[in-house]
């Protein structure tokens, strides 16, 4: 563009921030059963040199099926304090019912899910593997791959628990710190196996924000090096603002029926569907 002054280039940006302020930081409210954490990492300059800093994007379920774009967040994605000040702003802005939260083994994310959303942490399974993977030689990457997924093709949360310590036992002979790799992270990445079977083919990585991350990128890159984070903020919340526009256009992200399952009935409630019929 040419011949387009300051004061509109201000009026332009003060807009767009204005819109994007409204979208971030709009109450969220009902229940949101599943949440998904993504970091994109920028190069934004600091204090007269360049660093990078991780844009932290927040997508949630919420129990009529529906995905939304829920928060942006821009810091050090491993510090405890980073997690916990964006899990509390959620939280105020009315997040509520999260029952699994899904992401990257980020240092202090799991403490900060604990405390703040009482919820159960899914570690992403595809990023998992490749961490495993990085205990063999190469050449024995397709075999090791092959074993693991057979726990995630089990049935229910139990037989693929049982299946993974199985693998980790016969794999531990020839890789001994594959093999602890796996004990420590079976709770981590089998947690979606106590979901509705419905839902787990969403549940077990940060798979489903792919192309939105491919979006951010594609439009972070043509700026390469950042001024400031408001600039970040600015740019990637547009970008975040237009993709939610058109979820909301889709049809339903999650079977709906199956919502019911996070939630059976408490023992009064039975009762009283028990009763009900009987006084009608």
């Amino acid at each position: 563009m040419t011949g387009i002054s300051k004061s509109s280039v201000s009026k332009l940006c003060k807009d767009i921030d204005e819109r994007v302020n409204a979208f971030l930081k709009r109450p969220l409210s009902g229940s949101w059963p599943y949440l998904w954490l993504d970091a994109t990492y920028l190069k934004v300059r600091e204090g007269g040199r360049i660093v990078s800093v991780a844009a932290i994007i927040a997508v949630a379920v919420n129990t009529d099926g529906k995905r939304e774009i829920v928060g942006l967040h821009i810091g050090p994605s491993e510090a405890e304090p980073f997690w916990t000040s964006f899990l509390r702003d959620l939280v105020r802005r009315g997040l509520t019912g999260i029952k699994l939260v899904i992401s990257d083994a980020h240092e202090g994310l799991k403490a900060a899910i604990t405390r703040i959303l009482s919820a159960a942490w899914q570690r992403c399974r595809v990023h998992a593997t490749r961490n495993a993977l990085a205990y063999v030689p190469e050449g024995q990457h397709t075999m090791v791959a092959a074993a693991i997924r057979q726990a995630f093709i089990q049935p229910d949360h139990d037989n693929a628990v049982q299946t993974w310590r199985h693998v980790a036992d016969q794999l531990r002979v020839r890789w001994p710190k594959l093999g602890t790799f796996m004990d420590n992270a079976e709770a981590d990445v089998l947690a979606y196996m106590a979901f509705p079977a419905q839902h787990r083919t969403k549940l077990h990585s940060t798979n489903p924000l792919e192309r939105l991350n491919k979006e951010v990128k594609r439009r972070a890159d043509v700026v390469g090096i950042f001024p400031n984070e408001d600039s970040i903020v600015r740019l990637i919340g547009a970008v975040l603002l237009e993709a939610n526009d058109e979820w909301q256009l889709l049809s339903r992200y999650m079977q709906v029926e199956a919502m019911a399952e996070l939630n059976p009935p408490t023992v009064e409630e039975e009762t009283t569907l028990q009763i009900t019929p009987r006084a009608a």
